[in-house]
């Protein structure tokens, strides 16, 4: 019996089952989104494994409306807390506009069917703001609603639809001529 995210978030204070299978359902989605703020995969993978270590250590004492936008959150919160203390970045440069890099493939239509089209749409996003950019990641590529992504971005509920429509309305603006 699979267990939903509410079920199994309790379910992994006292069953080891539950906990891996939880490692397992977002360990590639929290890889995905980790990596498009930081590029180096030993620093992502310690940062997910000090994350799951610490849920494991004290168990799931928050309460969460939405384990992924909760894992999302911590994840972006880790990798910043790495650079801060590592002090790659300046603390003062250490903020919500963390530089967010949406990849090259996340925009290959049809298998490259049109390599103008698409280097045209990269050149658009590209010219998008940082939060633009991760709201479009999280709506589109993650499919969180905006619910979630207030959580993950810690932005309230009409800025987040707001810079949505305005990283859209970006977007169509650079890219009408195609």
């Amino acid at each position: 019996m699979t267990l939903s995210d509410n079920e199994l978030w309790p379910a992994i204070k006292n069953n080891r089952e539950s906990f891996n299978d939880l490692f397992r359902c977002y360990y590639p989605v929290l890889f995905q989104y980790g990596n498009k703020f930081c590029m180096d995969r030993g620093i992502l993978e310690d940062c997910i494994q000090e994350l799951f270590i610490e849920i494991w250590q004290r168990g799931p004492d928050v309460q969460v409306r939405s384990v992924k936008a909760y894992l999302l959150k911590a994840l972006k919160y880790k990798i910043h807390k790495h650079y801060r203390d590592t002090e790659k970045i300046k603390t003062n440069e250490i903020t919500d506009d963390l530089c967010f890099v949406i990849s090259h493939e996340n925009f290959l239509i049809d298998q490259q069917e049109d390599r103008q089209r698409t280097e045209k749409l990269l050149n658009a996003v590209h010219q998008l703001s940082n939060r633009e950019r991760e709201i479009i990641y999280l709506k589109l590529y993650q499919k969180l609603s905006y619910e979630e992504i207030v959580e993950v971005m810690h932005i309230n509920y009409q800025a987040a639809r707001n810079l949505f429509y305005q990283a859209i309305k970006s977007l169509r603006k650079s890219i009408r001529p195609l």
